[in-house]
């Protein structure tokens, strides 16, 4: 037996950014150009992988849709065990584009006001992919850590007072989250004597009861980790100042990280406390539903409150969080399946959001915010002048349409992916699996959530809208470049081409979900795979 040269291409989305970041290490840093386009076809790459990836595991080509890499070639759980299944290539072809365009937005200005913005970036994403891959909790801690440390330098990239004040308190409460991960994953290990995912599930069927006591404590402690990185209330507090703070591609990049968490507590809840966990079924299920729905009215209430777009975007990210977290907890097939669309759609258009805030402040003064808060306050009307005639210059044209299709999306108006993302939360949670399923007051509390949170997002935005575009009196077109304009263009027609796809999006979706469902199978895949046997020599000696 030898190794398919394909499964190779699993550990590729770790390797290549350690490589090239290392790499860009050696480069000096007055070759901006240079080490941009190393850094670029590092995550064009990354990107050809990804794709590689999905068409690998949806196409019949590997086993039950799993590709295994046991790293050294130890069986699990005893070596590293890397699993690309079709949610793993999912996140890693989200990641790879928002990289993408995160990366060509900061070409002219961000990655050249600091040190080592294309070796941390790089470093981020290595991160960022070994905890898609990982099936290892303590690997699993590893990649976050990278991932973590990269984010701090990036961060603080370009440094401002309100960067470092902004930074100083994500770092501290990140390295906070770390320690309880690392308590966590000890506990884990010292009721299971485990880390491997898969064999995790198998020794949950026959734990004794004390065991269990400390498993449930250091999972417990696990989740609050990730849920801290979730943004979970009330957890949550420092997303809106470091999203307000941070470099515009730096915070297109933060709005991937916050749904590493909730794709871990995903994939590990219903690995390990699936209908086949014996006593621990169902552990947590309730608490990630009323978090979730807590987290909502937060990130509405928050939404409502902010009169700047940076924590405008801070808090739609942490309804969105709320979302997916409320989804998980709900614990249904086919409402994972839209939640997952969900992800794909807000976490795009949030991106953009986040990298259209920084043109849009180039038409905002002052002066005029101040204006148009005066005029809203004291009902002040403004007689329109005459427009007949007066054509609108395509930097504002721009401005104006991305600005819509963004509001469109996060609060989830027909007709792009965010109203057809919300549309199929409602037909699942209506349309329950089991014809004898009776709904419940959770059920229509999530919705009403979920509309209001809807409502607080239109409010917020149209009130932003209004005072950008429409109270600020005269505004001078501002001045765009194409590597600005091209990456947020790129996301928009990505929830555009989602939107027009959403019946082929929705079935490759349904049967991720079918494998998240099926952990029986998962767990056969990754302990059943078998070593590379030692290469014969002469005489038949092995």
């Amino acid at each position: 037996m030898k190794l398919d040269w394909m499964q190779h291409l699993i550990i590729l989305p770790v390797l290549l950014p350690l490589l090239c970041g290392a790499l860009l290490i050696l480069i000096n840093e007055k070759r901006h150009q240079f080490k941009f386009i190393v850094n670029l076809g590092s995550v064009l790459l990354q990107l050809a992988v990804a794709i590689a990836l999905i068409y690998l595991t949806d196409s019949g080509q590997w086993t039950k849709g799993m590709g295994v890499y046991l790293a050294a070639n130890w069986s699990a759980p005893f070596g590293i065990t890397l699993v690309a299944d079709r949610l793993a290539s999912l996140m890693l072809l989200l990641t790879a584009v928002l990289a993408a365009a995160a990366l060509l937005f900061s070409m002219l200005r961000w990655s050249r006001i600091g040190v080592h913005f294309h070796t941390l970036f790089q470093f981020l994403l290595m991160g960022i992919n070994g905890a898609f891959l990982t099936h290892d909790l303590f690997n699993l801690f590893v990649f976050f850590e990278v991932m973590l440390a990269a984010s701090y330098g990036l961060v603080l990239h370009g440094y401002n007072t309100n960067r470092i004040r902004a930074g100083m308190q994500y770092i501290a409460v990140n390295l906070a989250a770390s320690l309880l991960f690392l308590i966590g994953v000890a506990l884990i290990y010292a009721s299971t004597g485990t880390m491997n995912m898969a064999d995790l599930a198998v020794r949950l069927v026959e734990i004794d009861t004390t065991d269990l006591i400390l498993l449930k404590i250091g999972v417990a402690i696990l989740a609050i980790a990730f849920l801290i990185k979730s943004a979970m209330w009330p957890l949550g507090f420092w997303l809106p100042t470091t999203y307000a703070a941070a470099s515009p591609p730096v915070a297109a990049m933060l709005v991937l990280m916050t749904k590493v968490g909730a794709y871990v507590i995903l994939r590990l809840w219903l690995l390990a406390f699936s209908s086949d966990a014996s006593a621990a079924v169902g552990f947590g299920f309730d608490a990630l539903l009323w978090g979730g729905m807590a987290t909502i009215v937060f990130g509405a209430a928050g939404m409502l409150a902010s009169q700047t777009p940076g924590r405008m975007a801070g808090y739609g990210a942490i309804i969105s969080s709320g979302t997916l977290l409320s989804v998980i907890g709900y614990g249904q097939a086919s409402l994972v399946t839209a939640g997952l669309y969900y992800l794909i759609g807000s976490t795009l258009a949030m991106a953009a959001f986040v990298l259209l805030i920084e043109l849009v402040e180039r038409i905002r003064s002052p002066g005029a915010s101040m204006l148009a808060l005066t005029m809203e306050a004291f009902a002040i009307e403004e007689t329109p002048e005459e427009t007949a005639g007066v054509g609108i210059p395509g930097a504002l044209a721009f401005l104006g349409l991305a600005f819509a299709a963004c509001a469109l999306i996060i609060t989830g108006l027909p007709p792009l992916s965010g109203f057809v993302a919300k549309f199929g939360l409602f037909h699942a949670l209506l349309n329950p699996e089991s014809a004898d399923t009776v709904l419940t007051p959770y059920t229509w509390t999530l919705m009403a959530l979920i509309v209001l949170s809807g409502l607080a997002a239109i409010i917020s935005m149209l009130r932003f809208g209004v005072r950008t575009f429409w109270a600020a009196g005269a505004i001078a077109a501002p001045r765009l470049h194409v590597s600005e304009v091209a990456p947020i263009s790129l996301l928009l027609l990505l929830c555009v081409a989602l939107t027009i796809q959403a019946g082929p999006a929705y079935d490759y979706l349904a049967r991720t979900s079918k494998d998240l469902h099926q952990p029986t199978q998962y767990i056969h895949k990754v302990l059943g795979e078998p070593v590379v046997p030692a290469p014969q020599q002469e005489g038949g000696a092995k």
